[in-house]
C-alpha cells in the first residue's frame, strides 16, 4: 500500500512539472499546433485522393465518388505506361532534372565559399543581396523577363547581338526544341542559387576561426584552407540539402520549378523536350477532365520520390556517416 502511495505520488509530481513546462511553453505549442493543423489539412487529408488511382472516378461525383467510383485497380497505371508519350515525357523530366542538379547543386556552395573569402563586408553584403532576390520573383515574371529579352521580334539579346554583327538573324531560344533545357536549367541556377547559399554561409559561418588561424600559421593557403577546413565543416550541410536534392529531383531538385518552367516556357513548338511528367498529368486532369489517369501519374511520381529519398538517404549514412534521419 506504501508502495502504491509513493508511486502516484512520483506520478503526480511528474505531472505537475509537465503542466508547469507545458504552461510556460504555450507559445511555443500554439505554433507547433498551427504548424501540425496545416500539415493534417493541407498535406494529409488530400492523401485521400490517392485512392481515385485506382478508381474510375468522375467529378460529377463529388468527393463522395472518391470513395464509392468503380475499382479498376492498376488500369491507369498500365495505360501511362504504354502511352506512345512515355518514353519522350520521362527522358524529358530525368533529363531536365539531372541537369538541375549537376549545375543548380554546386553553384550556390561555390558562391558561399567565394563569398566567405570576401573580406570587404559591404561589398559582401551586396552580392548576398543581390544574388538571393531572384528566389522573390514568380516564375510568371521570370517568364515575362526572359521573352523581353529573348523575343525574336523585341528581345534585347537578340538586338544587340545582331547590332553587335555576332549573329545574322534573331536565335529562337523561347520556341527551339533545342534551346530549352539550356533556357531552364540556367533560369533555374540564377533564381535559386543566391537563396540556397545563405545555408552554406550559415554552414561556413559555424566552422571554429581558430582553425582557420592554425591552418594560416603551418603555412597553409588559401585554397588548402578551403580544401581541408572549409569544405569539411560543410559536409553535414551538403549531405542534408544533396538528399532533399535527390528526393525532390523529378520535381526540378534544389531549385524545384519543372512544372513552372516547362509550363510557361514550353509551346507546341518546343514540346518534344519541354513536355515532362507533370506538365503531362496537369494536361490530361485538367484539360481531358481524367483525374484517375493523372492521380496515378503522379502517385508513380511520388513513390519514386519516396525511394529516392530513403536510398540516398541510406548511402550517405553509410558512407560519410551524416544523414538526414
Amino acid at each position: 500500500m506504501e508502495l502504491d502511495t509513493g508511486v502516484t505520488g512520483i506520478k503526480g509530481k511528474a505531472e505537475q512539472r509537465f503542466w508547469k513546462r507545458f504552461k510556460k511553453q504555450k507559445t511555443l505549442h500554439l505554433f507547433v499546433g498551427l504548424g501540425m493543423v496545416f500539415l493534417l489539412v493541407f498535406a494529409y487529408t488530400p492523401m485521400f485522393g490517392i485512392l481515385m488511382a485506382f478508381k474510375q472516378y468522375s467529378i460529377s461525383t463529388g468527393i463522395k465518388g472518391i470513395f464509392t467510383s468503380d475499382w479498376v485497380g492498376l488500369k491507369h497505371f498500365k495505360e501511362f505506361f504504354s502511352d506512345y508519350q512515355f518514353g519522350t515525357i520521362v527522358r524529358n523530366t530525368l533529363v531536365l532534372s539531372l541537369l538541375k542538379v549537376f549545375f543548380a547543386f554546386p553553384a550556390p556552395i561555390l558562391l558561399a565559399v567565394l563569398l566567405s573569402e570576401v573580406k570587404h563586408l559591404r561589398f559582401k553584403r551586396i552580392v548576398q543581396t543581390i544574388s538571393y532576390l531572384p528566389h522573390f520573383i514568380s516564375w510568371v515574371v521570370v517568364a515575362g523577363i526572359a521573352f523581353a529579352f529573348l523575343s525574336t521580334d523585341v528581345g534585347m539579346v537578340n538586338k544587340a547581338l545582331i547590332t553587335l554583327g555576332f549573329i545574322d538573324k534573331p536565335l529562337d531560344v523561347l520556341t527551339n526544341p533545342n534551346y530549352f533545357w539550356g533556357l531552364a536549367t540556367g533560369s533555374a541556377v540564377w533564381k535559386e542559387m543566391g537563396w540556397w547559399t545563405i545555408i552554406f554561409l550559415a554552414a561556413i559561418a559555424g566552422i571554429n576561426p581558430s582553425l582557420y588561424e592554425a591552418a594560416q600559421i603551418d603555412g597553409a593557403g588559401r585554397l588548402a584552407r578551403i580544401r581541408h577546413i572549409t569544405f569539411p565543416g560543410m559536409k553535414g550541410t551538403i549531405v542534408v540539402v544533396l538528399i532533399l536534392t535527390i528526393g525532390s529531383i523529378l520535381g526540378g531538385g534544389l531549385v524545384g520549378s519543372n512544372f513552372e518552367q516547362a509550363f510557361l516556357f514550353g509551346n507546341s513548338i518546343n514540346s518534344p523536350t519541354s513536355e515532362i511528367v507533370q506538365t503531362y498529368a496537369f494536361k490530361v486532369g485538367l484539360r481531358d477532365g481524367r483525374f484517375s489517369y493523372a492521380a496515378a501519374i503522379d502517385l508513380i511520381q511520388s513513390v519514386i520520390s519516396v525511394i529516392l529519398i530513403f536510398s540516398s538517404n541510406y548511402i550517405a549514412k553509410r558512407t560519410s556517416g551524416s544523414s538526414l534521419f
